[in-house]
Parts: C-alpha cells; structure tokens; sequence
C-alpha cells in the first residue's frame, strides 16, 4: 500500500512524518488501511493527535482478520454506532455498504441476542458479510449467535466474559474465522442532538477543494417534539392531521427517525415493534423509496406476516400524495416526516382519508453519504 500522507500531505514544520493539519487540527496516522472503498485505492486512517478515550479516535482491535480494516469497515462502524448510540435499551445496527441493512432496539424482557436476531433477519440475505454495531458491551450468547452466519466487524463498547472465546472459536464456526472485534468506547460521548458540541463534516472534491459543513444532528429527542400534521393554504384553509399516534407507534416512529439518520437519501424506515421491516434507500425520487421498502418487507412477509400496525419515517418531505397511498395499502397506520411541501394539505388529508396518524418534525435528514 502506497504511503497516503507522502502522497496527499505536506509535513509542516515540527511535525512528525505521521502528523498532519487539517483546518488547523492536528492528526496523527493511526495505520494504513486494507484499502479505501475499493482494492486498487490507497487508504490511511487518522486520529485527532492527543485524543485519549475518543469513540472511533481510540478505538481497539481486540480480533483481527486475515487483513487489516478497510475504508469501508470503518465507515460502517461509524455509521453502525451512529444509529444504536440514540439508545438507551440495547440496540444492534447491521450495516451493509454505509446502510443498515436491519437495526432493532430491545423491547421488555427482551436479551441482546433477540435484538441481534431482530436486526439480522430484517434483512437475512443483505446481512451476510456484514458490520454489525452494539450500544451495550457484547454477550457470550450473542457472540454464539453472531457466529452463526458471515459477519465482518463486531464492534460494541465492550466485550462480556466468554464473548471474544466464541469469536476465536475456530474450530466450531470455521466460516466466520476471520470475523473482526472492534472495541469503540465512550459512545455516550458521542454528538447526537443538534447543539450538541460536534467535529464538521468535511468533503473533498476532484480538484482537492474542501467543504466543510455542520454535522447531521437532530432536534427531535421526545414524543413531544414530533408535531402533528398541520399546515395553512391559501384555498384549502387549514389543514390538520385527525388521529395522532399511539404510544406505541410514538415510541416506533422515534425508532424509525434515528435509524433514518444514517441511512442514505432518499430514505424510508419501516418498522414495528422497535424492529426495522425494511430500509428504502438511495432512490432518486420519494415515492421510489417508499415502494422499494414495502416491497422489501413483502418479501420478507412471502411466507405469512403482515404490514399492518407498522410505522413509517421519510427523510425528506412528500411532494404529493401517491406515498400515502401506498403506505396505506401496505397496512401502515403511522408516519413521521419533515413536512413543509407546497402540498402538505394534500398529504395530511390522504392521511386523514386512510386514518393515518401523521407528525412533522420540522427538519430534513438528507444523507448524502
């Protein structure tokens, strides 16, 4: 592997071979990765120079694989923990391609080896191979568990008794031999509502020109700051949401709003129970979205199962109508979105007209990861 900071980096003065200055941060070069996104991409990975306890900065390999991690493992990581660090029950992200493929948080007398269960089988086919991401310290059950199938990177705050023997159990699960433990602390540390102190987002483009820019928080932390669905229209009047959501689906549609922050845009979560049915993501267009979810989740349901009583979020606003409508006729009975189209009006009364419940939270999520 080429050496990335000769290659991209200028040394200034006083800095060691492995320092770099970004936007007057210092950074330190913690290991040249695997690769970047792809095999042929040279790739390196930096921690703030100092840092001491820091999330993904400090994290630790407690179990490497036949090579080290690549680009894309750590995003994964980041984008896994990003989504279970809004939990306080324990919560299981499965990440596939800086998407998750299915997340679950447990409900009561619920283990971390259902909630594991609940996230893979969201989506069993898409989690092979996967990265998956805890926000309680990993059990010997749910090692045992994850053992069963392909998984890439386990990566949780810590790693209970029994738990990291399981993982090294070559003998008894040869097929996951080179599964990889990444020990993240601190993740309570981590930025999660908007005002909360953050790093920006930083993007490079072709030329080598930055972009530096907020990171993607929320302000939604309660029920209470989902608003029901309310707008004014110069011919129709107001217009207001008629039902509002159950505690259930207030505690779901909170669920499916934090998932949704890390998964790519266009996206729609489906969910029921505190469990993903199925992520919707990366279509061009909001009905897209929508329609690709529900018929993920029909798949899933070929063998019996049913829609009916689950939640939706979307990321963006709707334009028109036509998502309510299919949201309804897949059996979903609530849903959670930024509102402020031109068109609002006509979203809330399709919802009205299906008895949907459905709230604004006056913010988009847009990732464009």
């Amino acid at each position: 592997m080429a050496d990335y900071r000769a290659k991209y980096f200028t040394r200034t003065k006083g800095e060691s071979p492995d320092e770099v200055t970004i936007l007057g941060m210092q950074y330190t070069k913690v290991e040249d990765l695997r690769y970047g996104t792809n095999p042929h991409q040279a790739a390196a990975f930096y921690r703030p120079k100092g840092s001491s306890g820091l999330p993904f900065a400090d994290m630790e390999i407690l179990k490497t694989g036949k090579s080290g991690l690549s680009e894309t493992n750590l995003s994964d990581i980041h984008h896994g923990i990003s989504i279970v660090k809004y939990f306080v029950s324990p919560a299981c992200a499965v990440m596939k391609h800086l998407n998750p493929s299915g997340a679950a948080m447990a409900r009561t007398g619920e283990t971390q080896r259902d909630v594991y269960i609940h996230a893979r089988d969201a989506d069993a086919r898409a989690a092979f191979g996967s990265t998956v991401a805890f926000n309680t310290p990993l059990e010997a059950a749910t090692a045992e568990e994850i053992m069963q199938t392909v998984v890439e990177v386990v990566a949780a705050p810590n790693f209970e008794d029994g738990a990291l023997d399981r993982l090294n159990d070559h003998e008894r699960f040869k097929k996951n031999k080179e599964i990889r433990a990444i020990r993240v602390p601190n993740i309570a540390s981590l930025p999660k509502f908007a005002g909360d102190p953050a790093a920006p987002t930083i993007k490079v483009l072709g030329d080598g020109s930055l972009i530096a820019a907020d990171p993607l928080l929320t302000k939604v932390r309660t029920p209470a700051d989902l608003l029901p669905a309310t707008t004014e229209h110069p011919k129709h009047g107001r217009v207001e949401i008629e039902r509002l959501p159950t505690e259930r689906e207030y505690d779901d549609l909170l669920f499916s709003w934090y998932v949704n922050l890390n998964v790519r845009s266009n996206g729609v979560v489906i969910a029921r129970d505190g469990v993903t049915l199925a992520v919707g993501t990366g279509e061009q267009d909001r009905v897209g979205a929508v329609e690709q979810a529900i018929d993920k989740a029909r798949r899933k349901f070929e063998g019996g199962g049913t829609l009916q009583g689950a939640v939706l979020s979307s990321d963006g606003y709707f334009p028109m109508r036509d998502s309510i409508d299919a949201a309804a006729a897949a059996g979903i009975t609530a849903i959670v979105q930024p509102g402020g189209s031109v068109r609002d009006w006509e979203v809330i009364q399709a919802a009205n007209e299906h008895g949907i419940a459905m709230v604004f939270t006056d913010e988009r999520i847009f990732s464009h990861h």
